[in-house]
């Protein structure tokens, strides 16, 4: 956790390490890029507003370095601008301060259910595998060219293979950013994601009324 508001810090960490959260704390971005290096972090959140920079240099910094790891940004701030650049650089949600802590602990939930609750590097469906130490995912040996959420919603999908997964668990782990989402904004990926998937699978069927169901067969 990268924040520089000392009771606000203590606040979130009371919060989410009785959830089961092992936490380091830091207060500026130099401590923030320096210590992200030391541990494979399963999340990090990142306050925009530091004492010696701001979020967005070190989410910046720590992307074009090649960290994958989810990055939730906090901010006082409430403008479009600040939530589209956080996207562009790579942010994976933006919470806007002051936020309910309900809302920060389902966020924190969907991400860690999004990349860091499955800890095989790997989910092999068919002849599909999504690499995420490489991140990467082949189909018959070949690597499919996947825009961010059209991997977030693939991987939603295989962590679940067999299992149907409703529209509103995949809306929630593949759209976290605070922000109006399109009606048909799954279903746009959902039929790219087809388009891009071998003829002879794995399929992504969809089940009426229910959800989605990735098939190997």
């Amino acid at each position: 956790m990268v924040e520089d508001d000392a009771p606000l810090a203590r606040s979130i960490a009371a919060l989410l390490r009785p959830a089961g959260h092992a936490i380091d704390h830091v207060a500026t971005g130099a401590d923030a890029l320096m210590v992200a290096g030391d541990e494979p972090y399963g999340l990090i959140i990142l306050d925009v507003g530091l004492p010696d920079t701001d979020g967005f240099a070190v989410l910046e910094a720590l992307r074009r370095r090649g960290e994958r790891v989810p990055i939730l940004m906090l901010t006082a701030r409430d403008a479009l601008d600040d939530r589209v650049r956080g996207l562009d650089l790579g942010a994976d949600d933006y919470l806007r301060k002051p936020f309910a802590p309900e809302e920060l602990e389902a966020r924190v939930r969907a991400l860690g259910r999004r990349r860091g609750g499955d800890p095989m590097p790997q989910i092999v469906v068919g002849a599909l595998v999504i690499d995420r130490s490489m991140g990467e995912v082949r189909a018959d040996g070949r690597v499919l060219d996947l825009r961010r959420r059209e991997w977030a919603v693939l991987e939603a999908l295989a962590s679940r293979a067999g299992q149907i997964v409703p529209r509103d668990v995949l809306l929630a782990e593949v759209f976290g950013f605070d922000e109006p989402v399109g009606g048909n904004a799954l279903e746009v990926n959902i039929t790219r994601l087809r388009a891009k998937l071998p003829p002879d699978g794995p399929a992504i069927r969809t089940v009426r009324g229910l959800g989605y169901l990735l098939d190997a067969g």
